[in-house]
């Protein structure tokens, strides 16, 4: 049945989940009556134009559609009819360019974009039996798209009247990724579960302790400031809508501009907007506010506030847990000065993000721990909203107010809001890594003070031992403490990442005996110690728990993007990943043993057997090598070995890459009469790659086969360096010896100082002919 033109036009709302109710008092609020929430958005009843203003105004819409009607789907016949005698001439303009989405399925219809088809096919036969002739369709870019949603036998058409997604605000810019409307999305509802729409209006303060691109501040000073969120789109679906009215369009864009004018005006301080909209605020007249550790971040931020207009009401500056408290305490004054009282309330806010859209958990423990501290200044009565953020739900006395797991799948996020400050926690007192005034960090175990005590005192020798011996990178914390059973490496950036400083943390999995809550709480505790003893930006911190998976793999991926960077080492520029894998591409413990191939290779023909990312090949070219041939299984690792080559200038036709299986390589490389002057062999543990076949490998057990093939390939006066990481490792020397093979064990000359606590980290042999 056709949708009449009339004040009754039934239209749906969609939204993240967990927004349904929220949603529906938005609707309200604008007029609109016949309100029925529904999973996953919100249906209602209104004339044209309180369906515009929705568009318009809504911040928690996801898409606003107009529904032209229900058909059988009981299979792509009857779908097809359905849709085609509907009355589609009323319903998209003449002229207009259109596009379909499908969405859900049943027993007859299982492809979404085989449905898609179908619908286009029915409407464009439709406008062509009646318009004479069939609409352009444009699925990039049409004037209007028609929205399908089949359930079990039925299917609703719908007119999308918003076109691109309601959450894409128009502050947004071409390089936020596309993450960026959902991180919108996000704060806005987390506002909405808060009820800041009415605590904006009576002039509180808002305040983003951890505000990173500055989402949630900008949507918190756009919903006070009266800033309607679709103001300055430029684009929308319902241009494309026959009952769409350009004239009632205008009157509520005007209605709206001067809304946003008084509202700026309200909502700010006195001397808030005096000077030139460009120039920046005075944060002693923002009651918008927003805080962060990341100048990219702050830069970024800034810029969504002045593209929303808003750049003279927010205010965002650098700070972290130990100032933000100040940064509260100007928001709160200027708030003040909106209502002239002497204080008010603030809400604290942040959405926080986690798992796979957190880069860094050290850099997730410091903005909850920002937040934390914030919700702690905050005067009596204020409110505390947080989305994500693991744990810091626990740091509060009391029940939240308010709760909903807000989106859905992989993007779902716990929001909750209270009413009562957070419980305070344990303070730790950690100097400052340049001298400055000692730091005060909320830790969750009081034992993890003495671990900031040993950490800072070992990185106060390392640092010295490193730049005596022109060490780059290296190892600065090693389980020193058995309770705090990490590894943390120190990397200082080189080439384009020159001046900046990384972290690298690998947790050590704890035994079954140890308190999985408590172990928990150390770690955390590790990740917002570390970068404050150190004096790292915690989103340069990474962090990994280091154990094995079931096949042994040393290269399983963290499960977080990868943040590649380079480094120097002994003056080589070399590639390192230290949030994409396990590992980091340069194993710190084989410095001296890279350094010895280096001193080795002038005018050797050198070969690098289980290469990984080619550093040793780096060091033998570097040393004057003749040749170099870097081979691997992994056409990740050889295409990382190359680049490492080619940012050190080895990338002529003497250095080359030879992807393969090292055992059956090897029995080529005899066959065809292959020598070599200096073989470099560092194999896996253990690896049962699919590349492999059938067959696995694990180092005890080939080790023996493994170096009568490498002395096979050697030159009459040619040595191997073979080096593995099992601990447990016992070469067959008695075997060995039957065919030739001559093992000299110089392990204690290739460990380095910052591995001198765990001598065990490797096993190094010169391998010759006998």
């Amino acid at each position: 049945m056709s949708q009449p033109c009339n004040e009754n036009l039934e239209l749906f709302a969609s939204c993240l989940s967990g927004l349904e109710a929220p949603l529906a008092d938005e609707l309200k609020r604008l007029g609109i009556k016949r309100v029925r929430p529904l999973g996953g958005g919100v249906a209602f009843f209104c004339d044209v134009r309180h369906a515009l203003s929705a568009c318009l105004w809504s911040r928690l819409a996801s898409r606003v559609l107009v529904v032209v009607g229900r058909v059988n789907a009981g299979d792509a016949n009857l779908l097809y009819e359905g849709v085609r005698r509907l009355p589609w001439e009323d319903v998209v303009v003449e002229g207009a360019s259109m596009a379909v989405q499908a969405h859900g399925m049943n027993d007859e219809l299982r492809n979404t974009r085989f449905t898609a088809l179908k619908v286009k096919d029915a409407v464009c036969d439709r406008l062509r039996e009646v318009r004479g002739e069939r609409p352009d369709v444009d699925a990039a870019c049409a004037d209007a798209t028609v929205d399908v949603r089949v359930r079990e036998g039925r299917a609703t058409i719908s007119l999308d009247l918003s076109g691109e997604s309601l959450y894409h605000r128009s502050y947004l810019t071409p390089d936020d990724g596309p993450d960026a409307p959902l991180s919108c999305a996000l704060a806005a509802g987390l506002l909405a579960l808060a009820g800041w729409r009415a605590r904006g209006s009576r002039g509180e303060a808002c305040v983003d302790p951890a505000c990173g691109d500055g989402f949630l501040v900008v949507e918190a000073a756009s919903a006070a400031c009266d800033l309607a969120p679709g103001l300055t789109r430029e684009r929308w679906g319902f241009f494309g809508w026959n009952q769409s009215q350009p004239e009632l369009w205008n009157e509520l864009i005007d209605d709206a501009d001067e809304r946003f004018e008084r509202g700026l005006a309200s909502a700010t301080a006195p001397g808030a907007l005096d000077g030139p909209a460009s120039a920046p605020p005075d944060p002693a007249y923002v009651r918008f506010a927003g805080a962060s550790t990341s100048s990219p971040a702050i830069a970024r931020a800034r810029t969504h506030a002045k593209r929303a207009g808003l750049r003279q009401a927010v205010s965002i500056e650098p700070a972290d847990a130990q100032n933000v408290g100040e940064l509260v305490e100007r928001a709160c004054a200027a708030a003040g000065r909106v209502r002239d009282l002497e204080e008010m309330t603030c809400t604290v806010a942040s959405v926080l993000p986690t798992g796979e859209r957190s880069q860094s958990d050290a850099r997730a423990q410091a903005e909850a721990a920002a937040f934390v501290r914030a919700a702690s200044a905050a005067p009596a009565a204020s409110t505390f909203a947080v989305a994500g953020g693991e744990g810091v739900e626990a740091r509060f006395g009391s029940a939240p107010v308010a709760h909903a797991t807000l989106g859905q799948d992989r993007v779902a996020t716990e929001a909750s809001v209270f009413d009562e400050p957070p419980v305070k926690a344990h303070e730790a007192i950690v100097p400052d890594s340049a001298g400055g005034a000692e730091h005060v960090v909320e830790v969750l175990e009081p034992s993890s003070e003495q671990f900031a005590a040993r950490l800072h005192k070992t990185a106060k020798e390392r640092r010295k031992w490193a730049r005596r011996e022109g060490v780059s990178c290296y190892r600065v914390y090693d389980a020193d403490l058995p309770d705090y059973a990490v590894a943390i490496d120190v990397y200082p950036g080189a080439g384009d990442a020159e001046g900046n400083l990384y972290l690298h943390i690998a947790e050590y999995a704890a035994p079954s005996t140890i308190d999985p809550g408590k172990a928990q709480r150390r770690y955390d505790d590790v990740l917002a110690l570390a970068p404050v003893v150190l004096g790292v930006r915690p989103d340069h911190v990474f962090s990994k728990v280091r154990r094995r998976d079931k096949g042994g793999s040393q290269y399983r991926e963290a499960g977080r993007r990868s943040y590649v960077t380079q480094v120097r080492e002994d003056g080589y520029l070399l590639e390192v990943d230290l949030a994409g894998y396990l590992d980091t591409g340069l194993f710190l413990d084989h410095r001296l043993t890279r350094e010895l191939v280096g001193s080795k290779a002038e005018g050797k023909r050198f070969l690098n057997l289980f290469a990984y990312t080619g550093t040793a090949s780096v060091h033998a070219a570097g040393g004057g090598a003749k040749s170099t041939a870097t081979v691997d299984l992994s056409q990740t690792y050889l295409d990382w070995a190359q680049r490492n080559m080619a940012a050190n200038g080895f990338d002529d036709d003497e250095h080359t890459f030879e992807r393969g299986d090292v055992m059956a390589w090897i029995t080529e490389a005899r066959r065809t009469g292959r020598r070599f002057d200096l073989v470099f062999v560092d194999p896996p543990t253990f690896s049962n790659s699919k590349a492999m076949g059938k067959r696995t490998w694990d180092v005890q057990r080939d080790h023996v086969e493994l170096l009568i093939g490498v002395s096979r390939l050697l030159s009459e006066e040619g040595e191997a360096v073979f080096s593995c990481n099992l601990r447990s490792f016992k070469p067959d020397e008695e075997e060995l010896a039957k065919y030739g093979v001559v093992l000299e064990d110089i392990t204690p000359q290739t460990i380095p100082h910052d591995f001198e606590r765990n001598p065990r980290i490797h096993k190094c042999y010169l391998v010759k002919r006998g």
